[in-house]
């Protein structure tokens, strides 16, 4: 049996609608704010997602540039799938409002508690978005992943990842962050996302993005943004070396 869901957001995002669209309507664009490898095919209808091992695919049911995209991936044999929708519009003095729409069904009964941290995080997505556009427009970005031993799965694990940060119990927005971690440079930023499941860090050249996830029985995971160049294999290899050796 199947459970519809569906998650509605509004953010207000510092760009125009058509560099608002080049982020959440091309492969590139998608992939410097929000998880794993995406590639936009407008010709074909298609959009394909990689993260990992993990593929899918998805029918763009609407497509109408710079201020409609919408896709629906391939229903699962036991009837779940979601569906995304985007809707742009210019809001002057170069600025604009997302729409954004998640839905579909799922195999799974969430629980109110589950449907919240969904929710969350999509939020965190969407103010990455907004730092993309603000500081990082018209470049992009490589997603590196990475997840931390099993035992961070407990909810203890995030006050130690807080901690390797650098970062007080209850870090505020905008504090700067310095950290070390083995094989990459001294990393020094800004806090730019903080709450009791996501730290974000905004530098020069990345935003990375710690996710907390024990309500969900994972452990702690990196999806970083970096945009310089990098091989993702092997600073997958780093970060995941590091969140064993602070979570460990």
């Amino acid at each position: 049996m199947t459970h519809e869901f569906e998650v509605a957001k509004q953010v207000r995002l510092p760009a125009d609608p058509e560099a608002v669209w080049d982020a959440v309507a091309t492969g590139p664009g998608i992939d410097s704010w929000f998880m794993g490898k995406h590639e936009v095919d407008a010709g074909a209808r298609r959009v394909r997602f990689r993260m990992g091992e993990f593929t899918s695919e998805a029918e763009i049911t609407t497509w109408e540039p710079p201020h409609r995209f919408a896709y629906r991936a391939t229903p699962a044999p036991d009837g779940s799938f979601d569906a995304f929708e985007f809707l742009v519009e210019a809001t002057g003095g170069g600025t604009s409002v997302l729409r954004f729409i998640h839905h579909g069904f799922t195999a799974e009964d969430w629980g109110e508690e589950y449907h919240e941290g969904f929710s969350r995080g999509w939020d965190m997505y969407l103010h990455t978005l907004g730092q993309l556009l603000r500081y990082f427009p018209g470049r992009r970005a490589q997603f590196v992943l990475a997840s931390g031993p099993e035992s961070s799965a407990a909810p203890e694990a995030w006050r130690k990842l807080v901690a390797a940060l650098g970062l007080p119990a209850t870090p505020e927005a905008g504090q700067p962050v310095h950290f070390e971690v083995d094989g990459l440079p001294a990393i020094d930023g800004v806090l730019d996302y903080p709450n009791a499941h996501y730290a974000g860090i905004r530098t020069a050249g990345a935003l990375y993005r710690f996710h907390e996830r024990s309500a969900l029985g994972m452990p702690i995971a990196v999806g970083h943004h970096l945009f310089f160049e990098a091989d993702p294999e092997e600073q997958s290899k780093v970060w995941q070396a590091w969140l064993e050796r602070v979570l460990g």
